[in-house]
């Protein structure tokens, strides 16, 4: 029972901390604004350290933080294998040609009333179908490899990026359209230095979601079928043979991974489109 005492007084610490430094004058400062979600997660560990040592719990139920530690640095080389077949191959591949595709087809549908109109609500139709009924079939298609699970991204990322991208070519009004033609501009030329800055932000709040859409398909996609290497095979297995440590490096994999991919993109956003009012401040 120390222990679970322990943990308490480490939470009300770590809560009475972070308040002081929220509510304090320099709240805003580079500094506070890191360290304030740092203690947050350091205090989440540490209180999850102490509650299953304190309980007792189960290996098989929750193991604790640092025996999750400990089996992810013996882990590696295999970690590794799995983070190339899954995040690099599968989720990356799809989440390019997914994404490029919704691009490409975007300027089509700007451009054709028909697709809009046609193309939007078949578009939302197959983003509402499930993954796992879609998954199996695009395994048996593609086979058992990487291919299919980029497949899977392909879908999953298509339409979200479509519809924004669709959405924020339509942004600018009609007094700014009008304006370009005073300027005898083309359909290219009012495009590329009106209508596509406009839809910046429209087009990263896409590829921001299809970030965690393309990590979660191209696991979920391996569950129904992989060679011996990726992390929704290693997962599955690891379940299977309940060891839960493993799983939980696994599950630690895809959490940086997908970070340091949405990281990645906001800071892509931030230098492209360093003039819009969400960028500012």
């Amino acid at each position: 029972m120390m222990l679970v005492l322990l943990a308490v007084i480490v939470w009300c610490a770590g809560w009475w901390v972070n308040s002081r430094l929220a509510n304090s004058p320099q709240s805003q400062t580079r500094l506070v604004q890191l360290l304030v979600p740092g203690i947050f997660g350091l205090t989440i560990l540490l209180v999850w350290e102490l509650l299953v040592r304190g309980l007792d719990v189960s290996l098989v139920i929750l193991p604790a933080p640092s025996v999750i530690a400990a089996r992810f640095a013996e882990s590696l080389p295999i970690l590794w294998a799995d983070f190339m077949q899954t995040i690099v191959k599968g989720a990356l591949s799809g989440y390019v040609i997914g994404c490029g595709a919704a691009l490409l087809t975007a300027v089509a549908v700007d451009r054709s009333d028909f697709l809009r109109r046609g193309l939007l609500p078949v578009g939302n139709f197959v983003a509402a179908l499930p993954i796992v009924g879609t998954a199996p079939i695009l395994v048996m298609w593609f086979g058992f490899d990487w291919q299919s699970k980029a497949a899977v991204v392909v879908v999953m990322v298509f339409f979200p990026v479509l519809v924004n991208t669709v959405a924020g070519l339509r942004e600018t009004d009609q007094m700014q359209r009008d304006l370009m033609q005073t300027y005898a501009a083309s359909y290219w030329q009012s495009f590329f230095k009106l209508r596509l800055p406009a839809a910046l932000p429209f087009i990263f709040n896409g590829l921001k979601i299809a970030t965690t859409l393309a990590l979660v398909g191209a696991i979920v996609a391996e569950f129904f079928g992989s060679p011996t290497v990726g992390m929704g095979f290693r997962i599955s297995t690891s379940v299977g043979q309940l060891a839960l440590d493993m799983v939980w490096a696994e599950i630690l994999v895809a959490a940086l991974a997908g970070s340091a991919f949405y990281g990645g993109m906001v800071l892509i956003e931030k230098t492209l489109t360093f003039w819009h009012p969400s960028q500012r401040g």
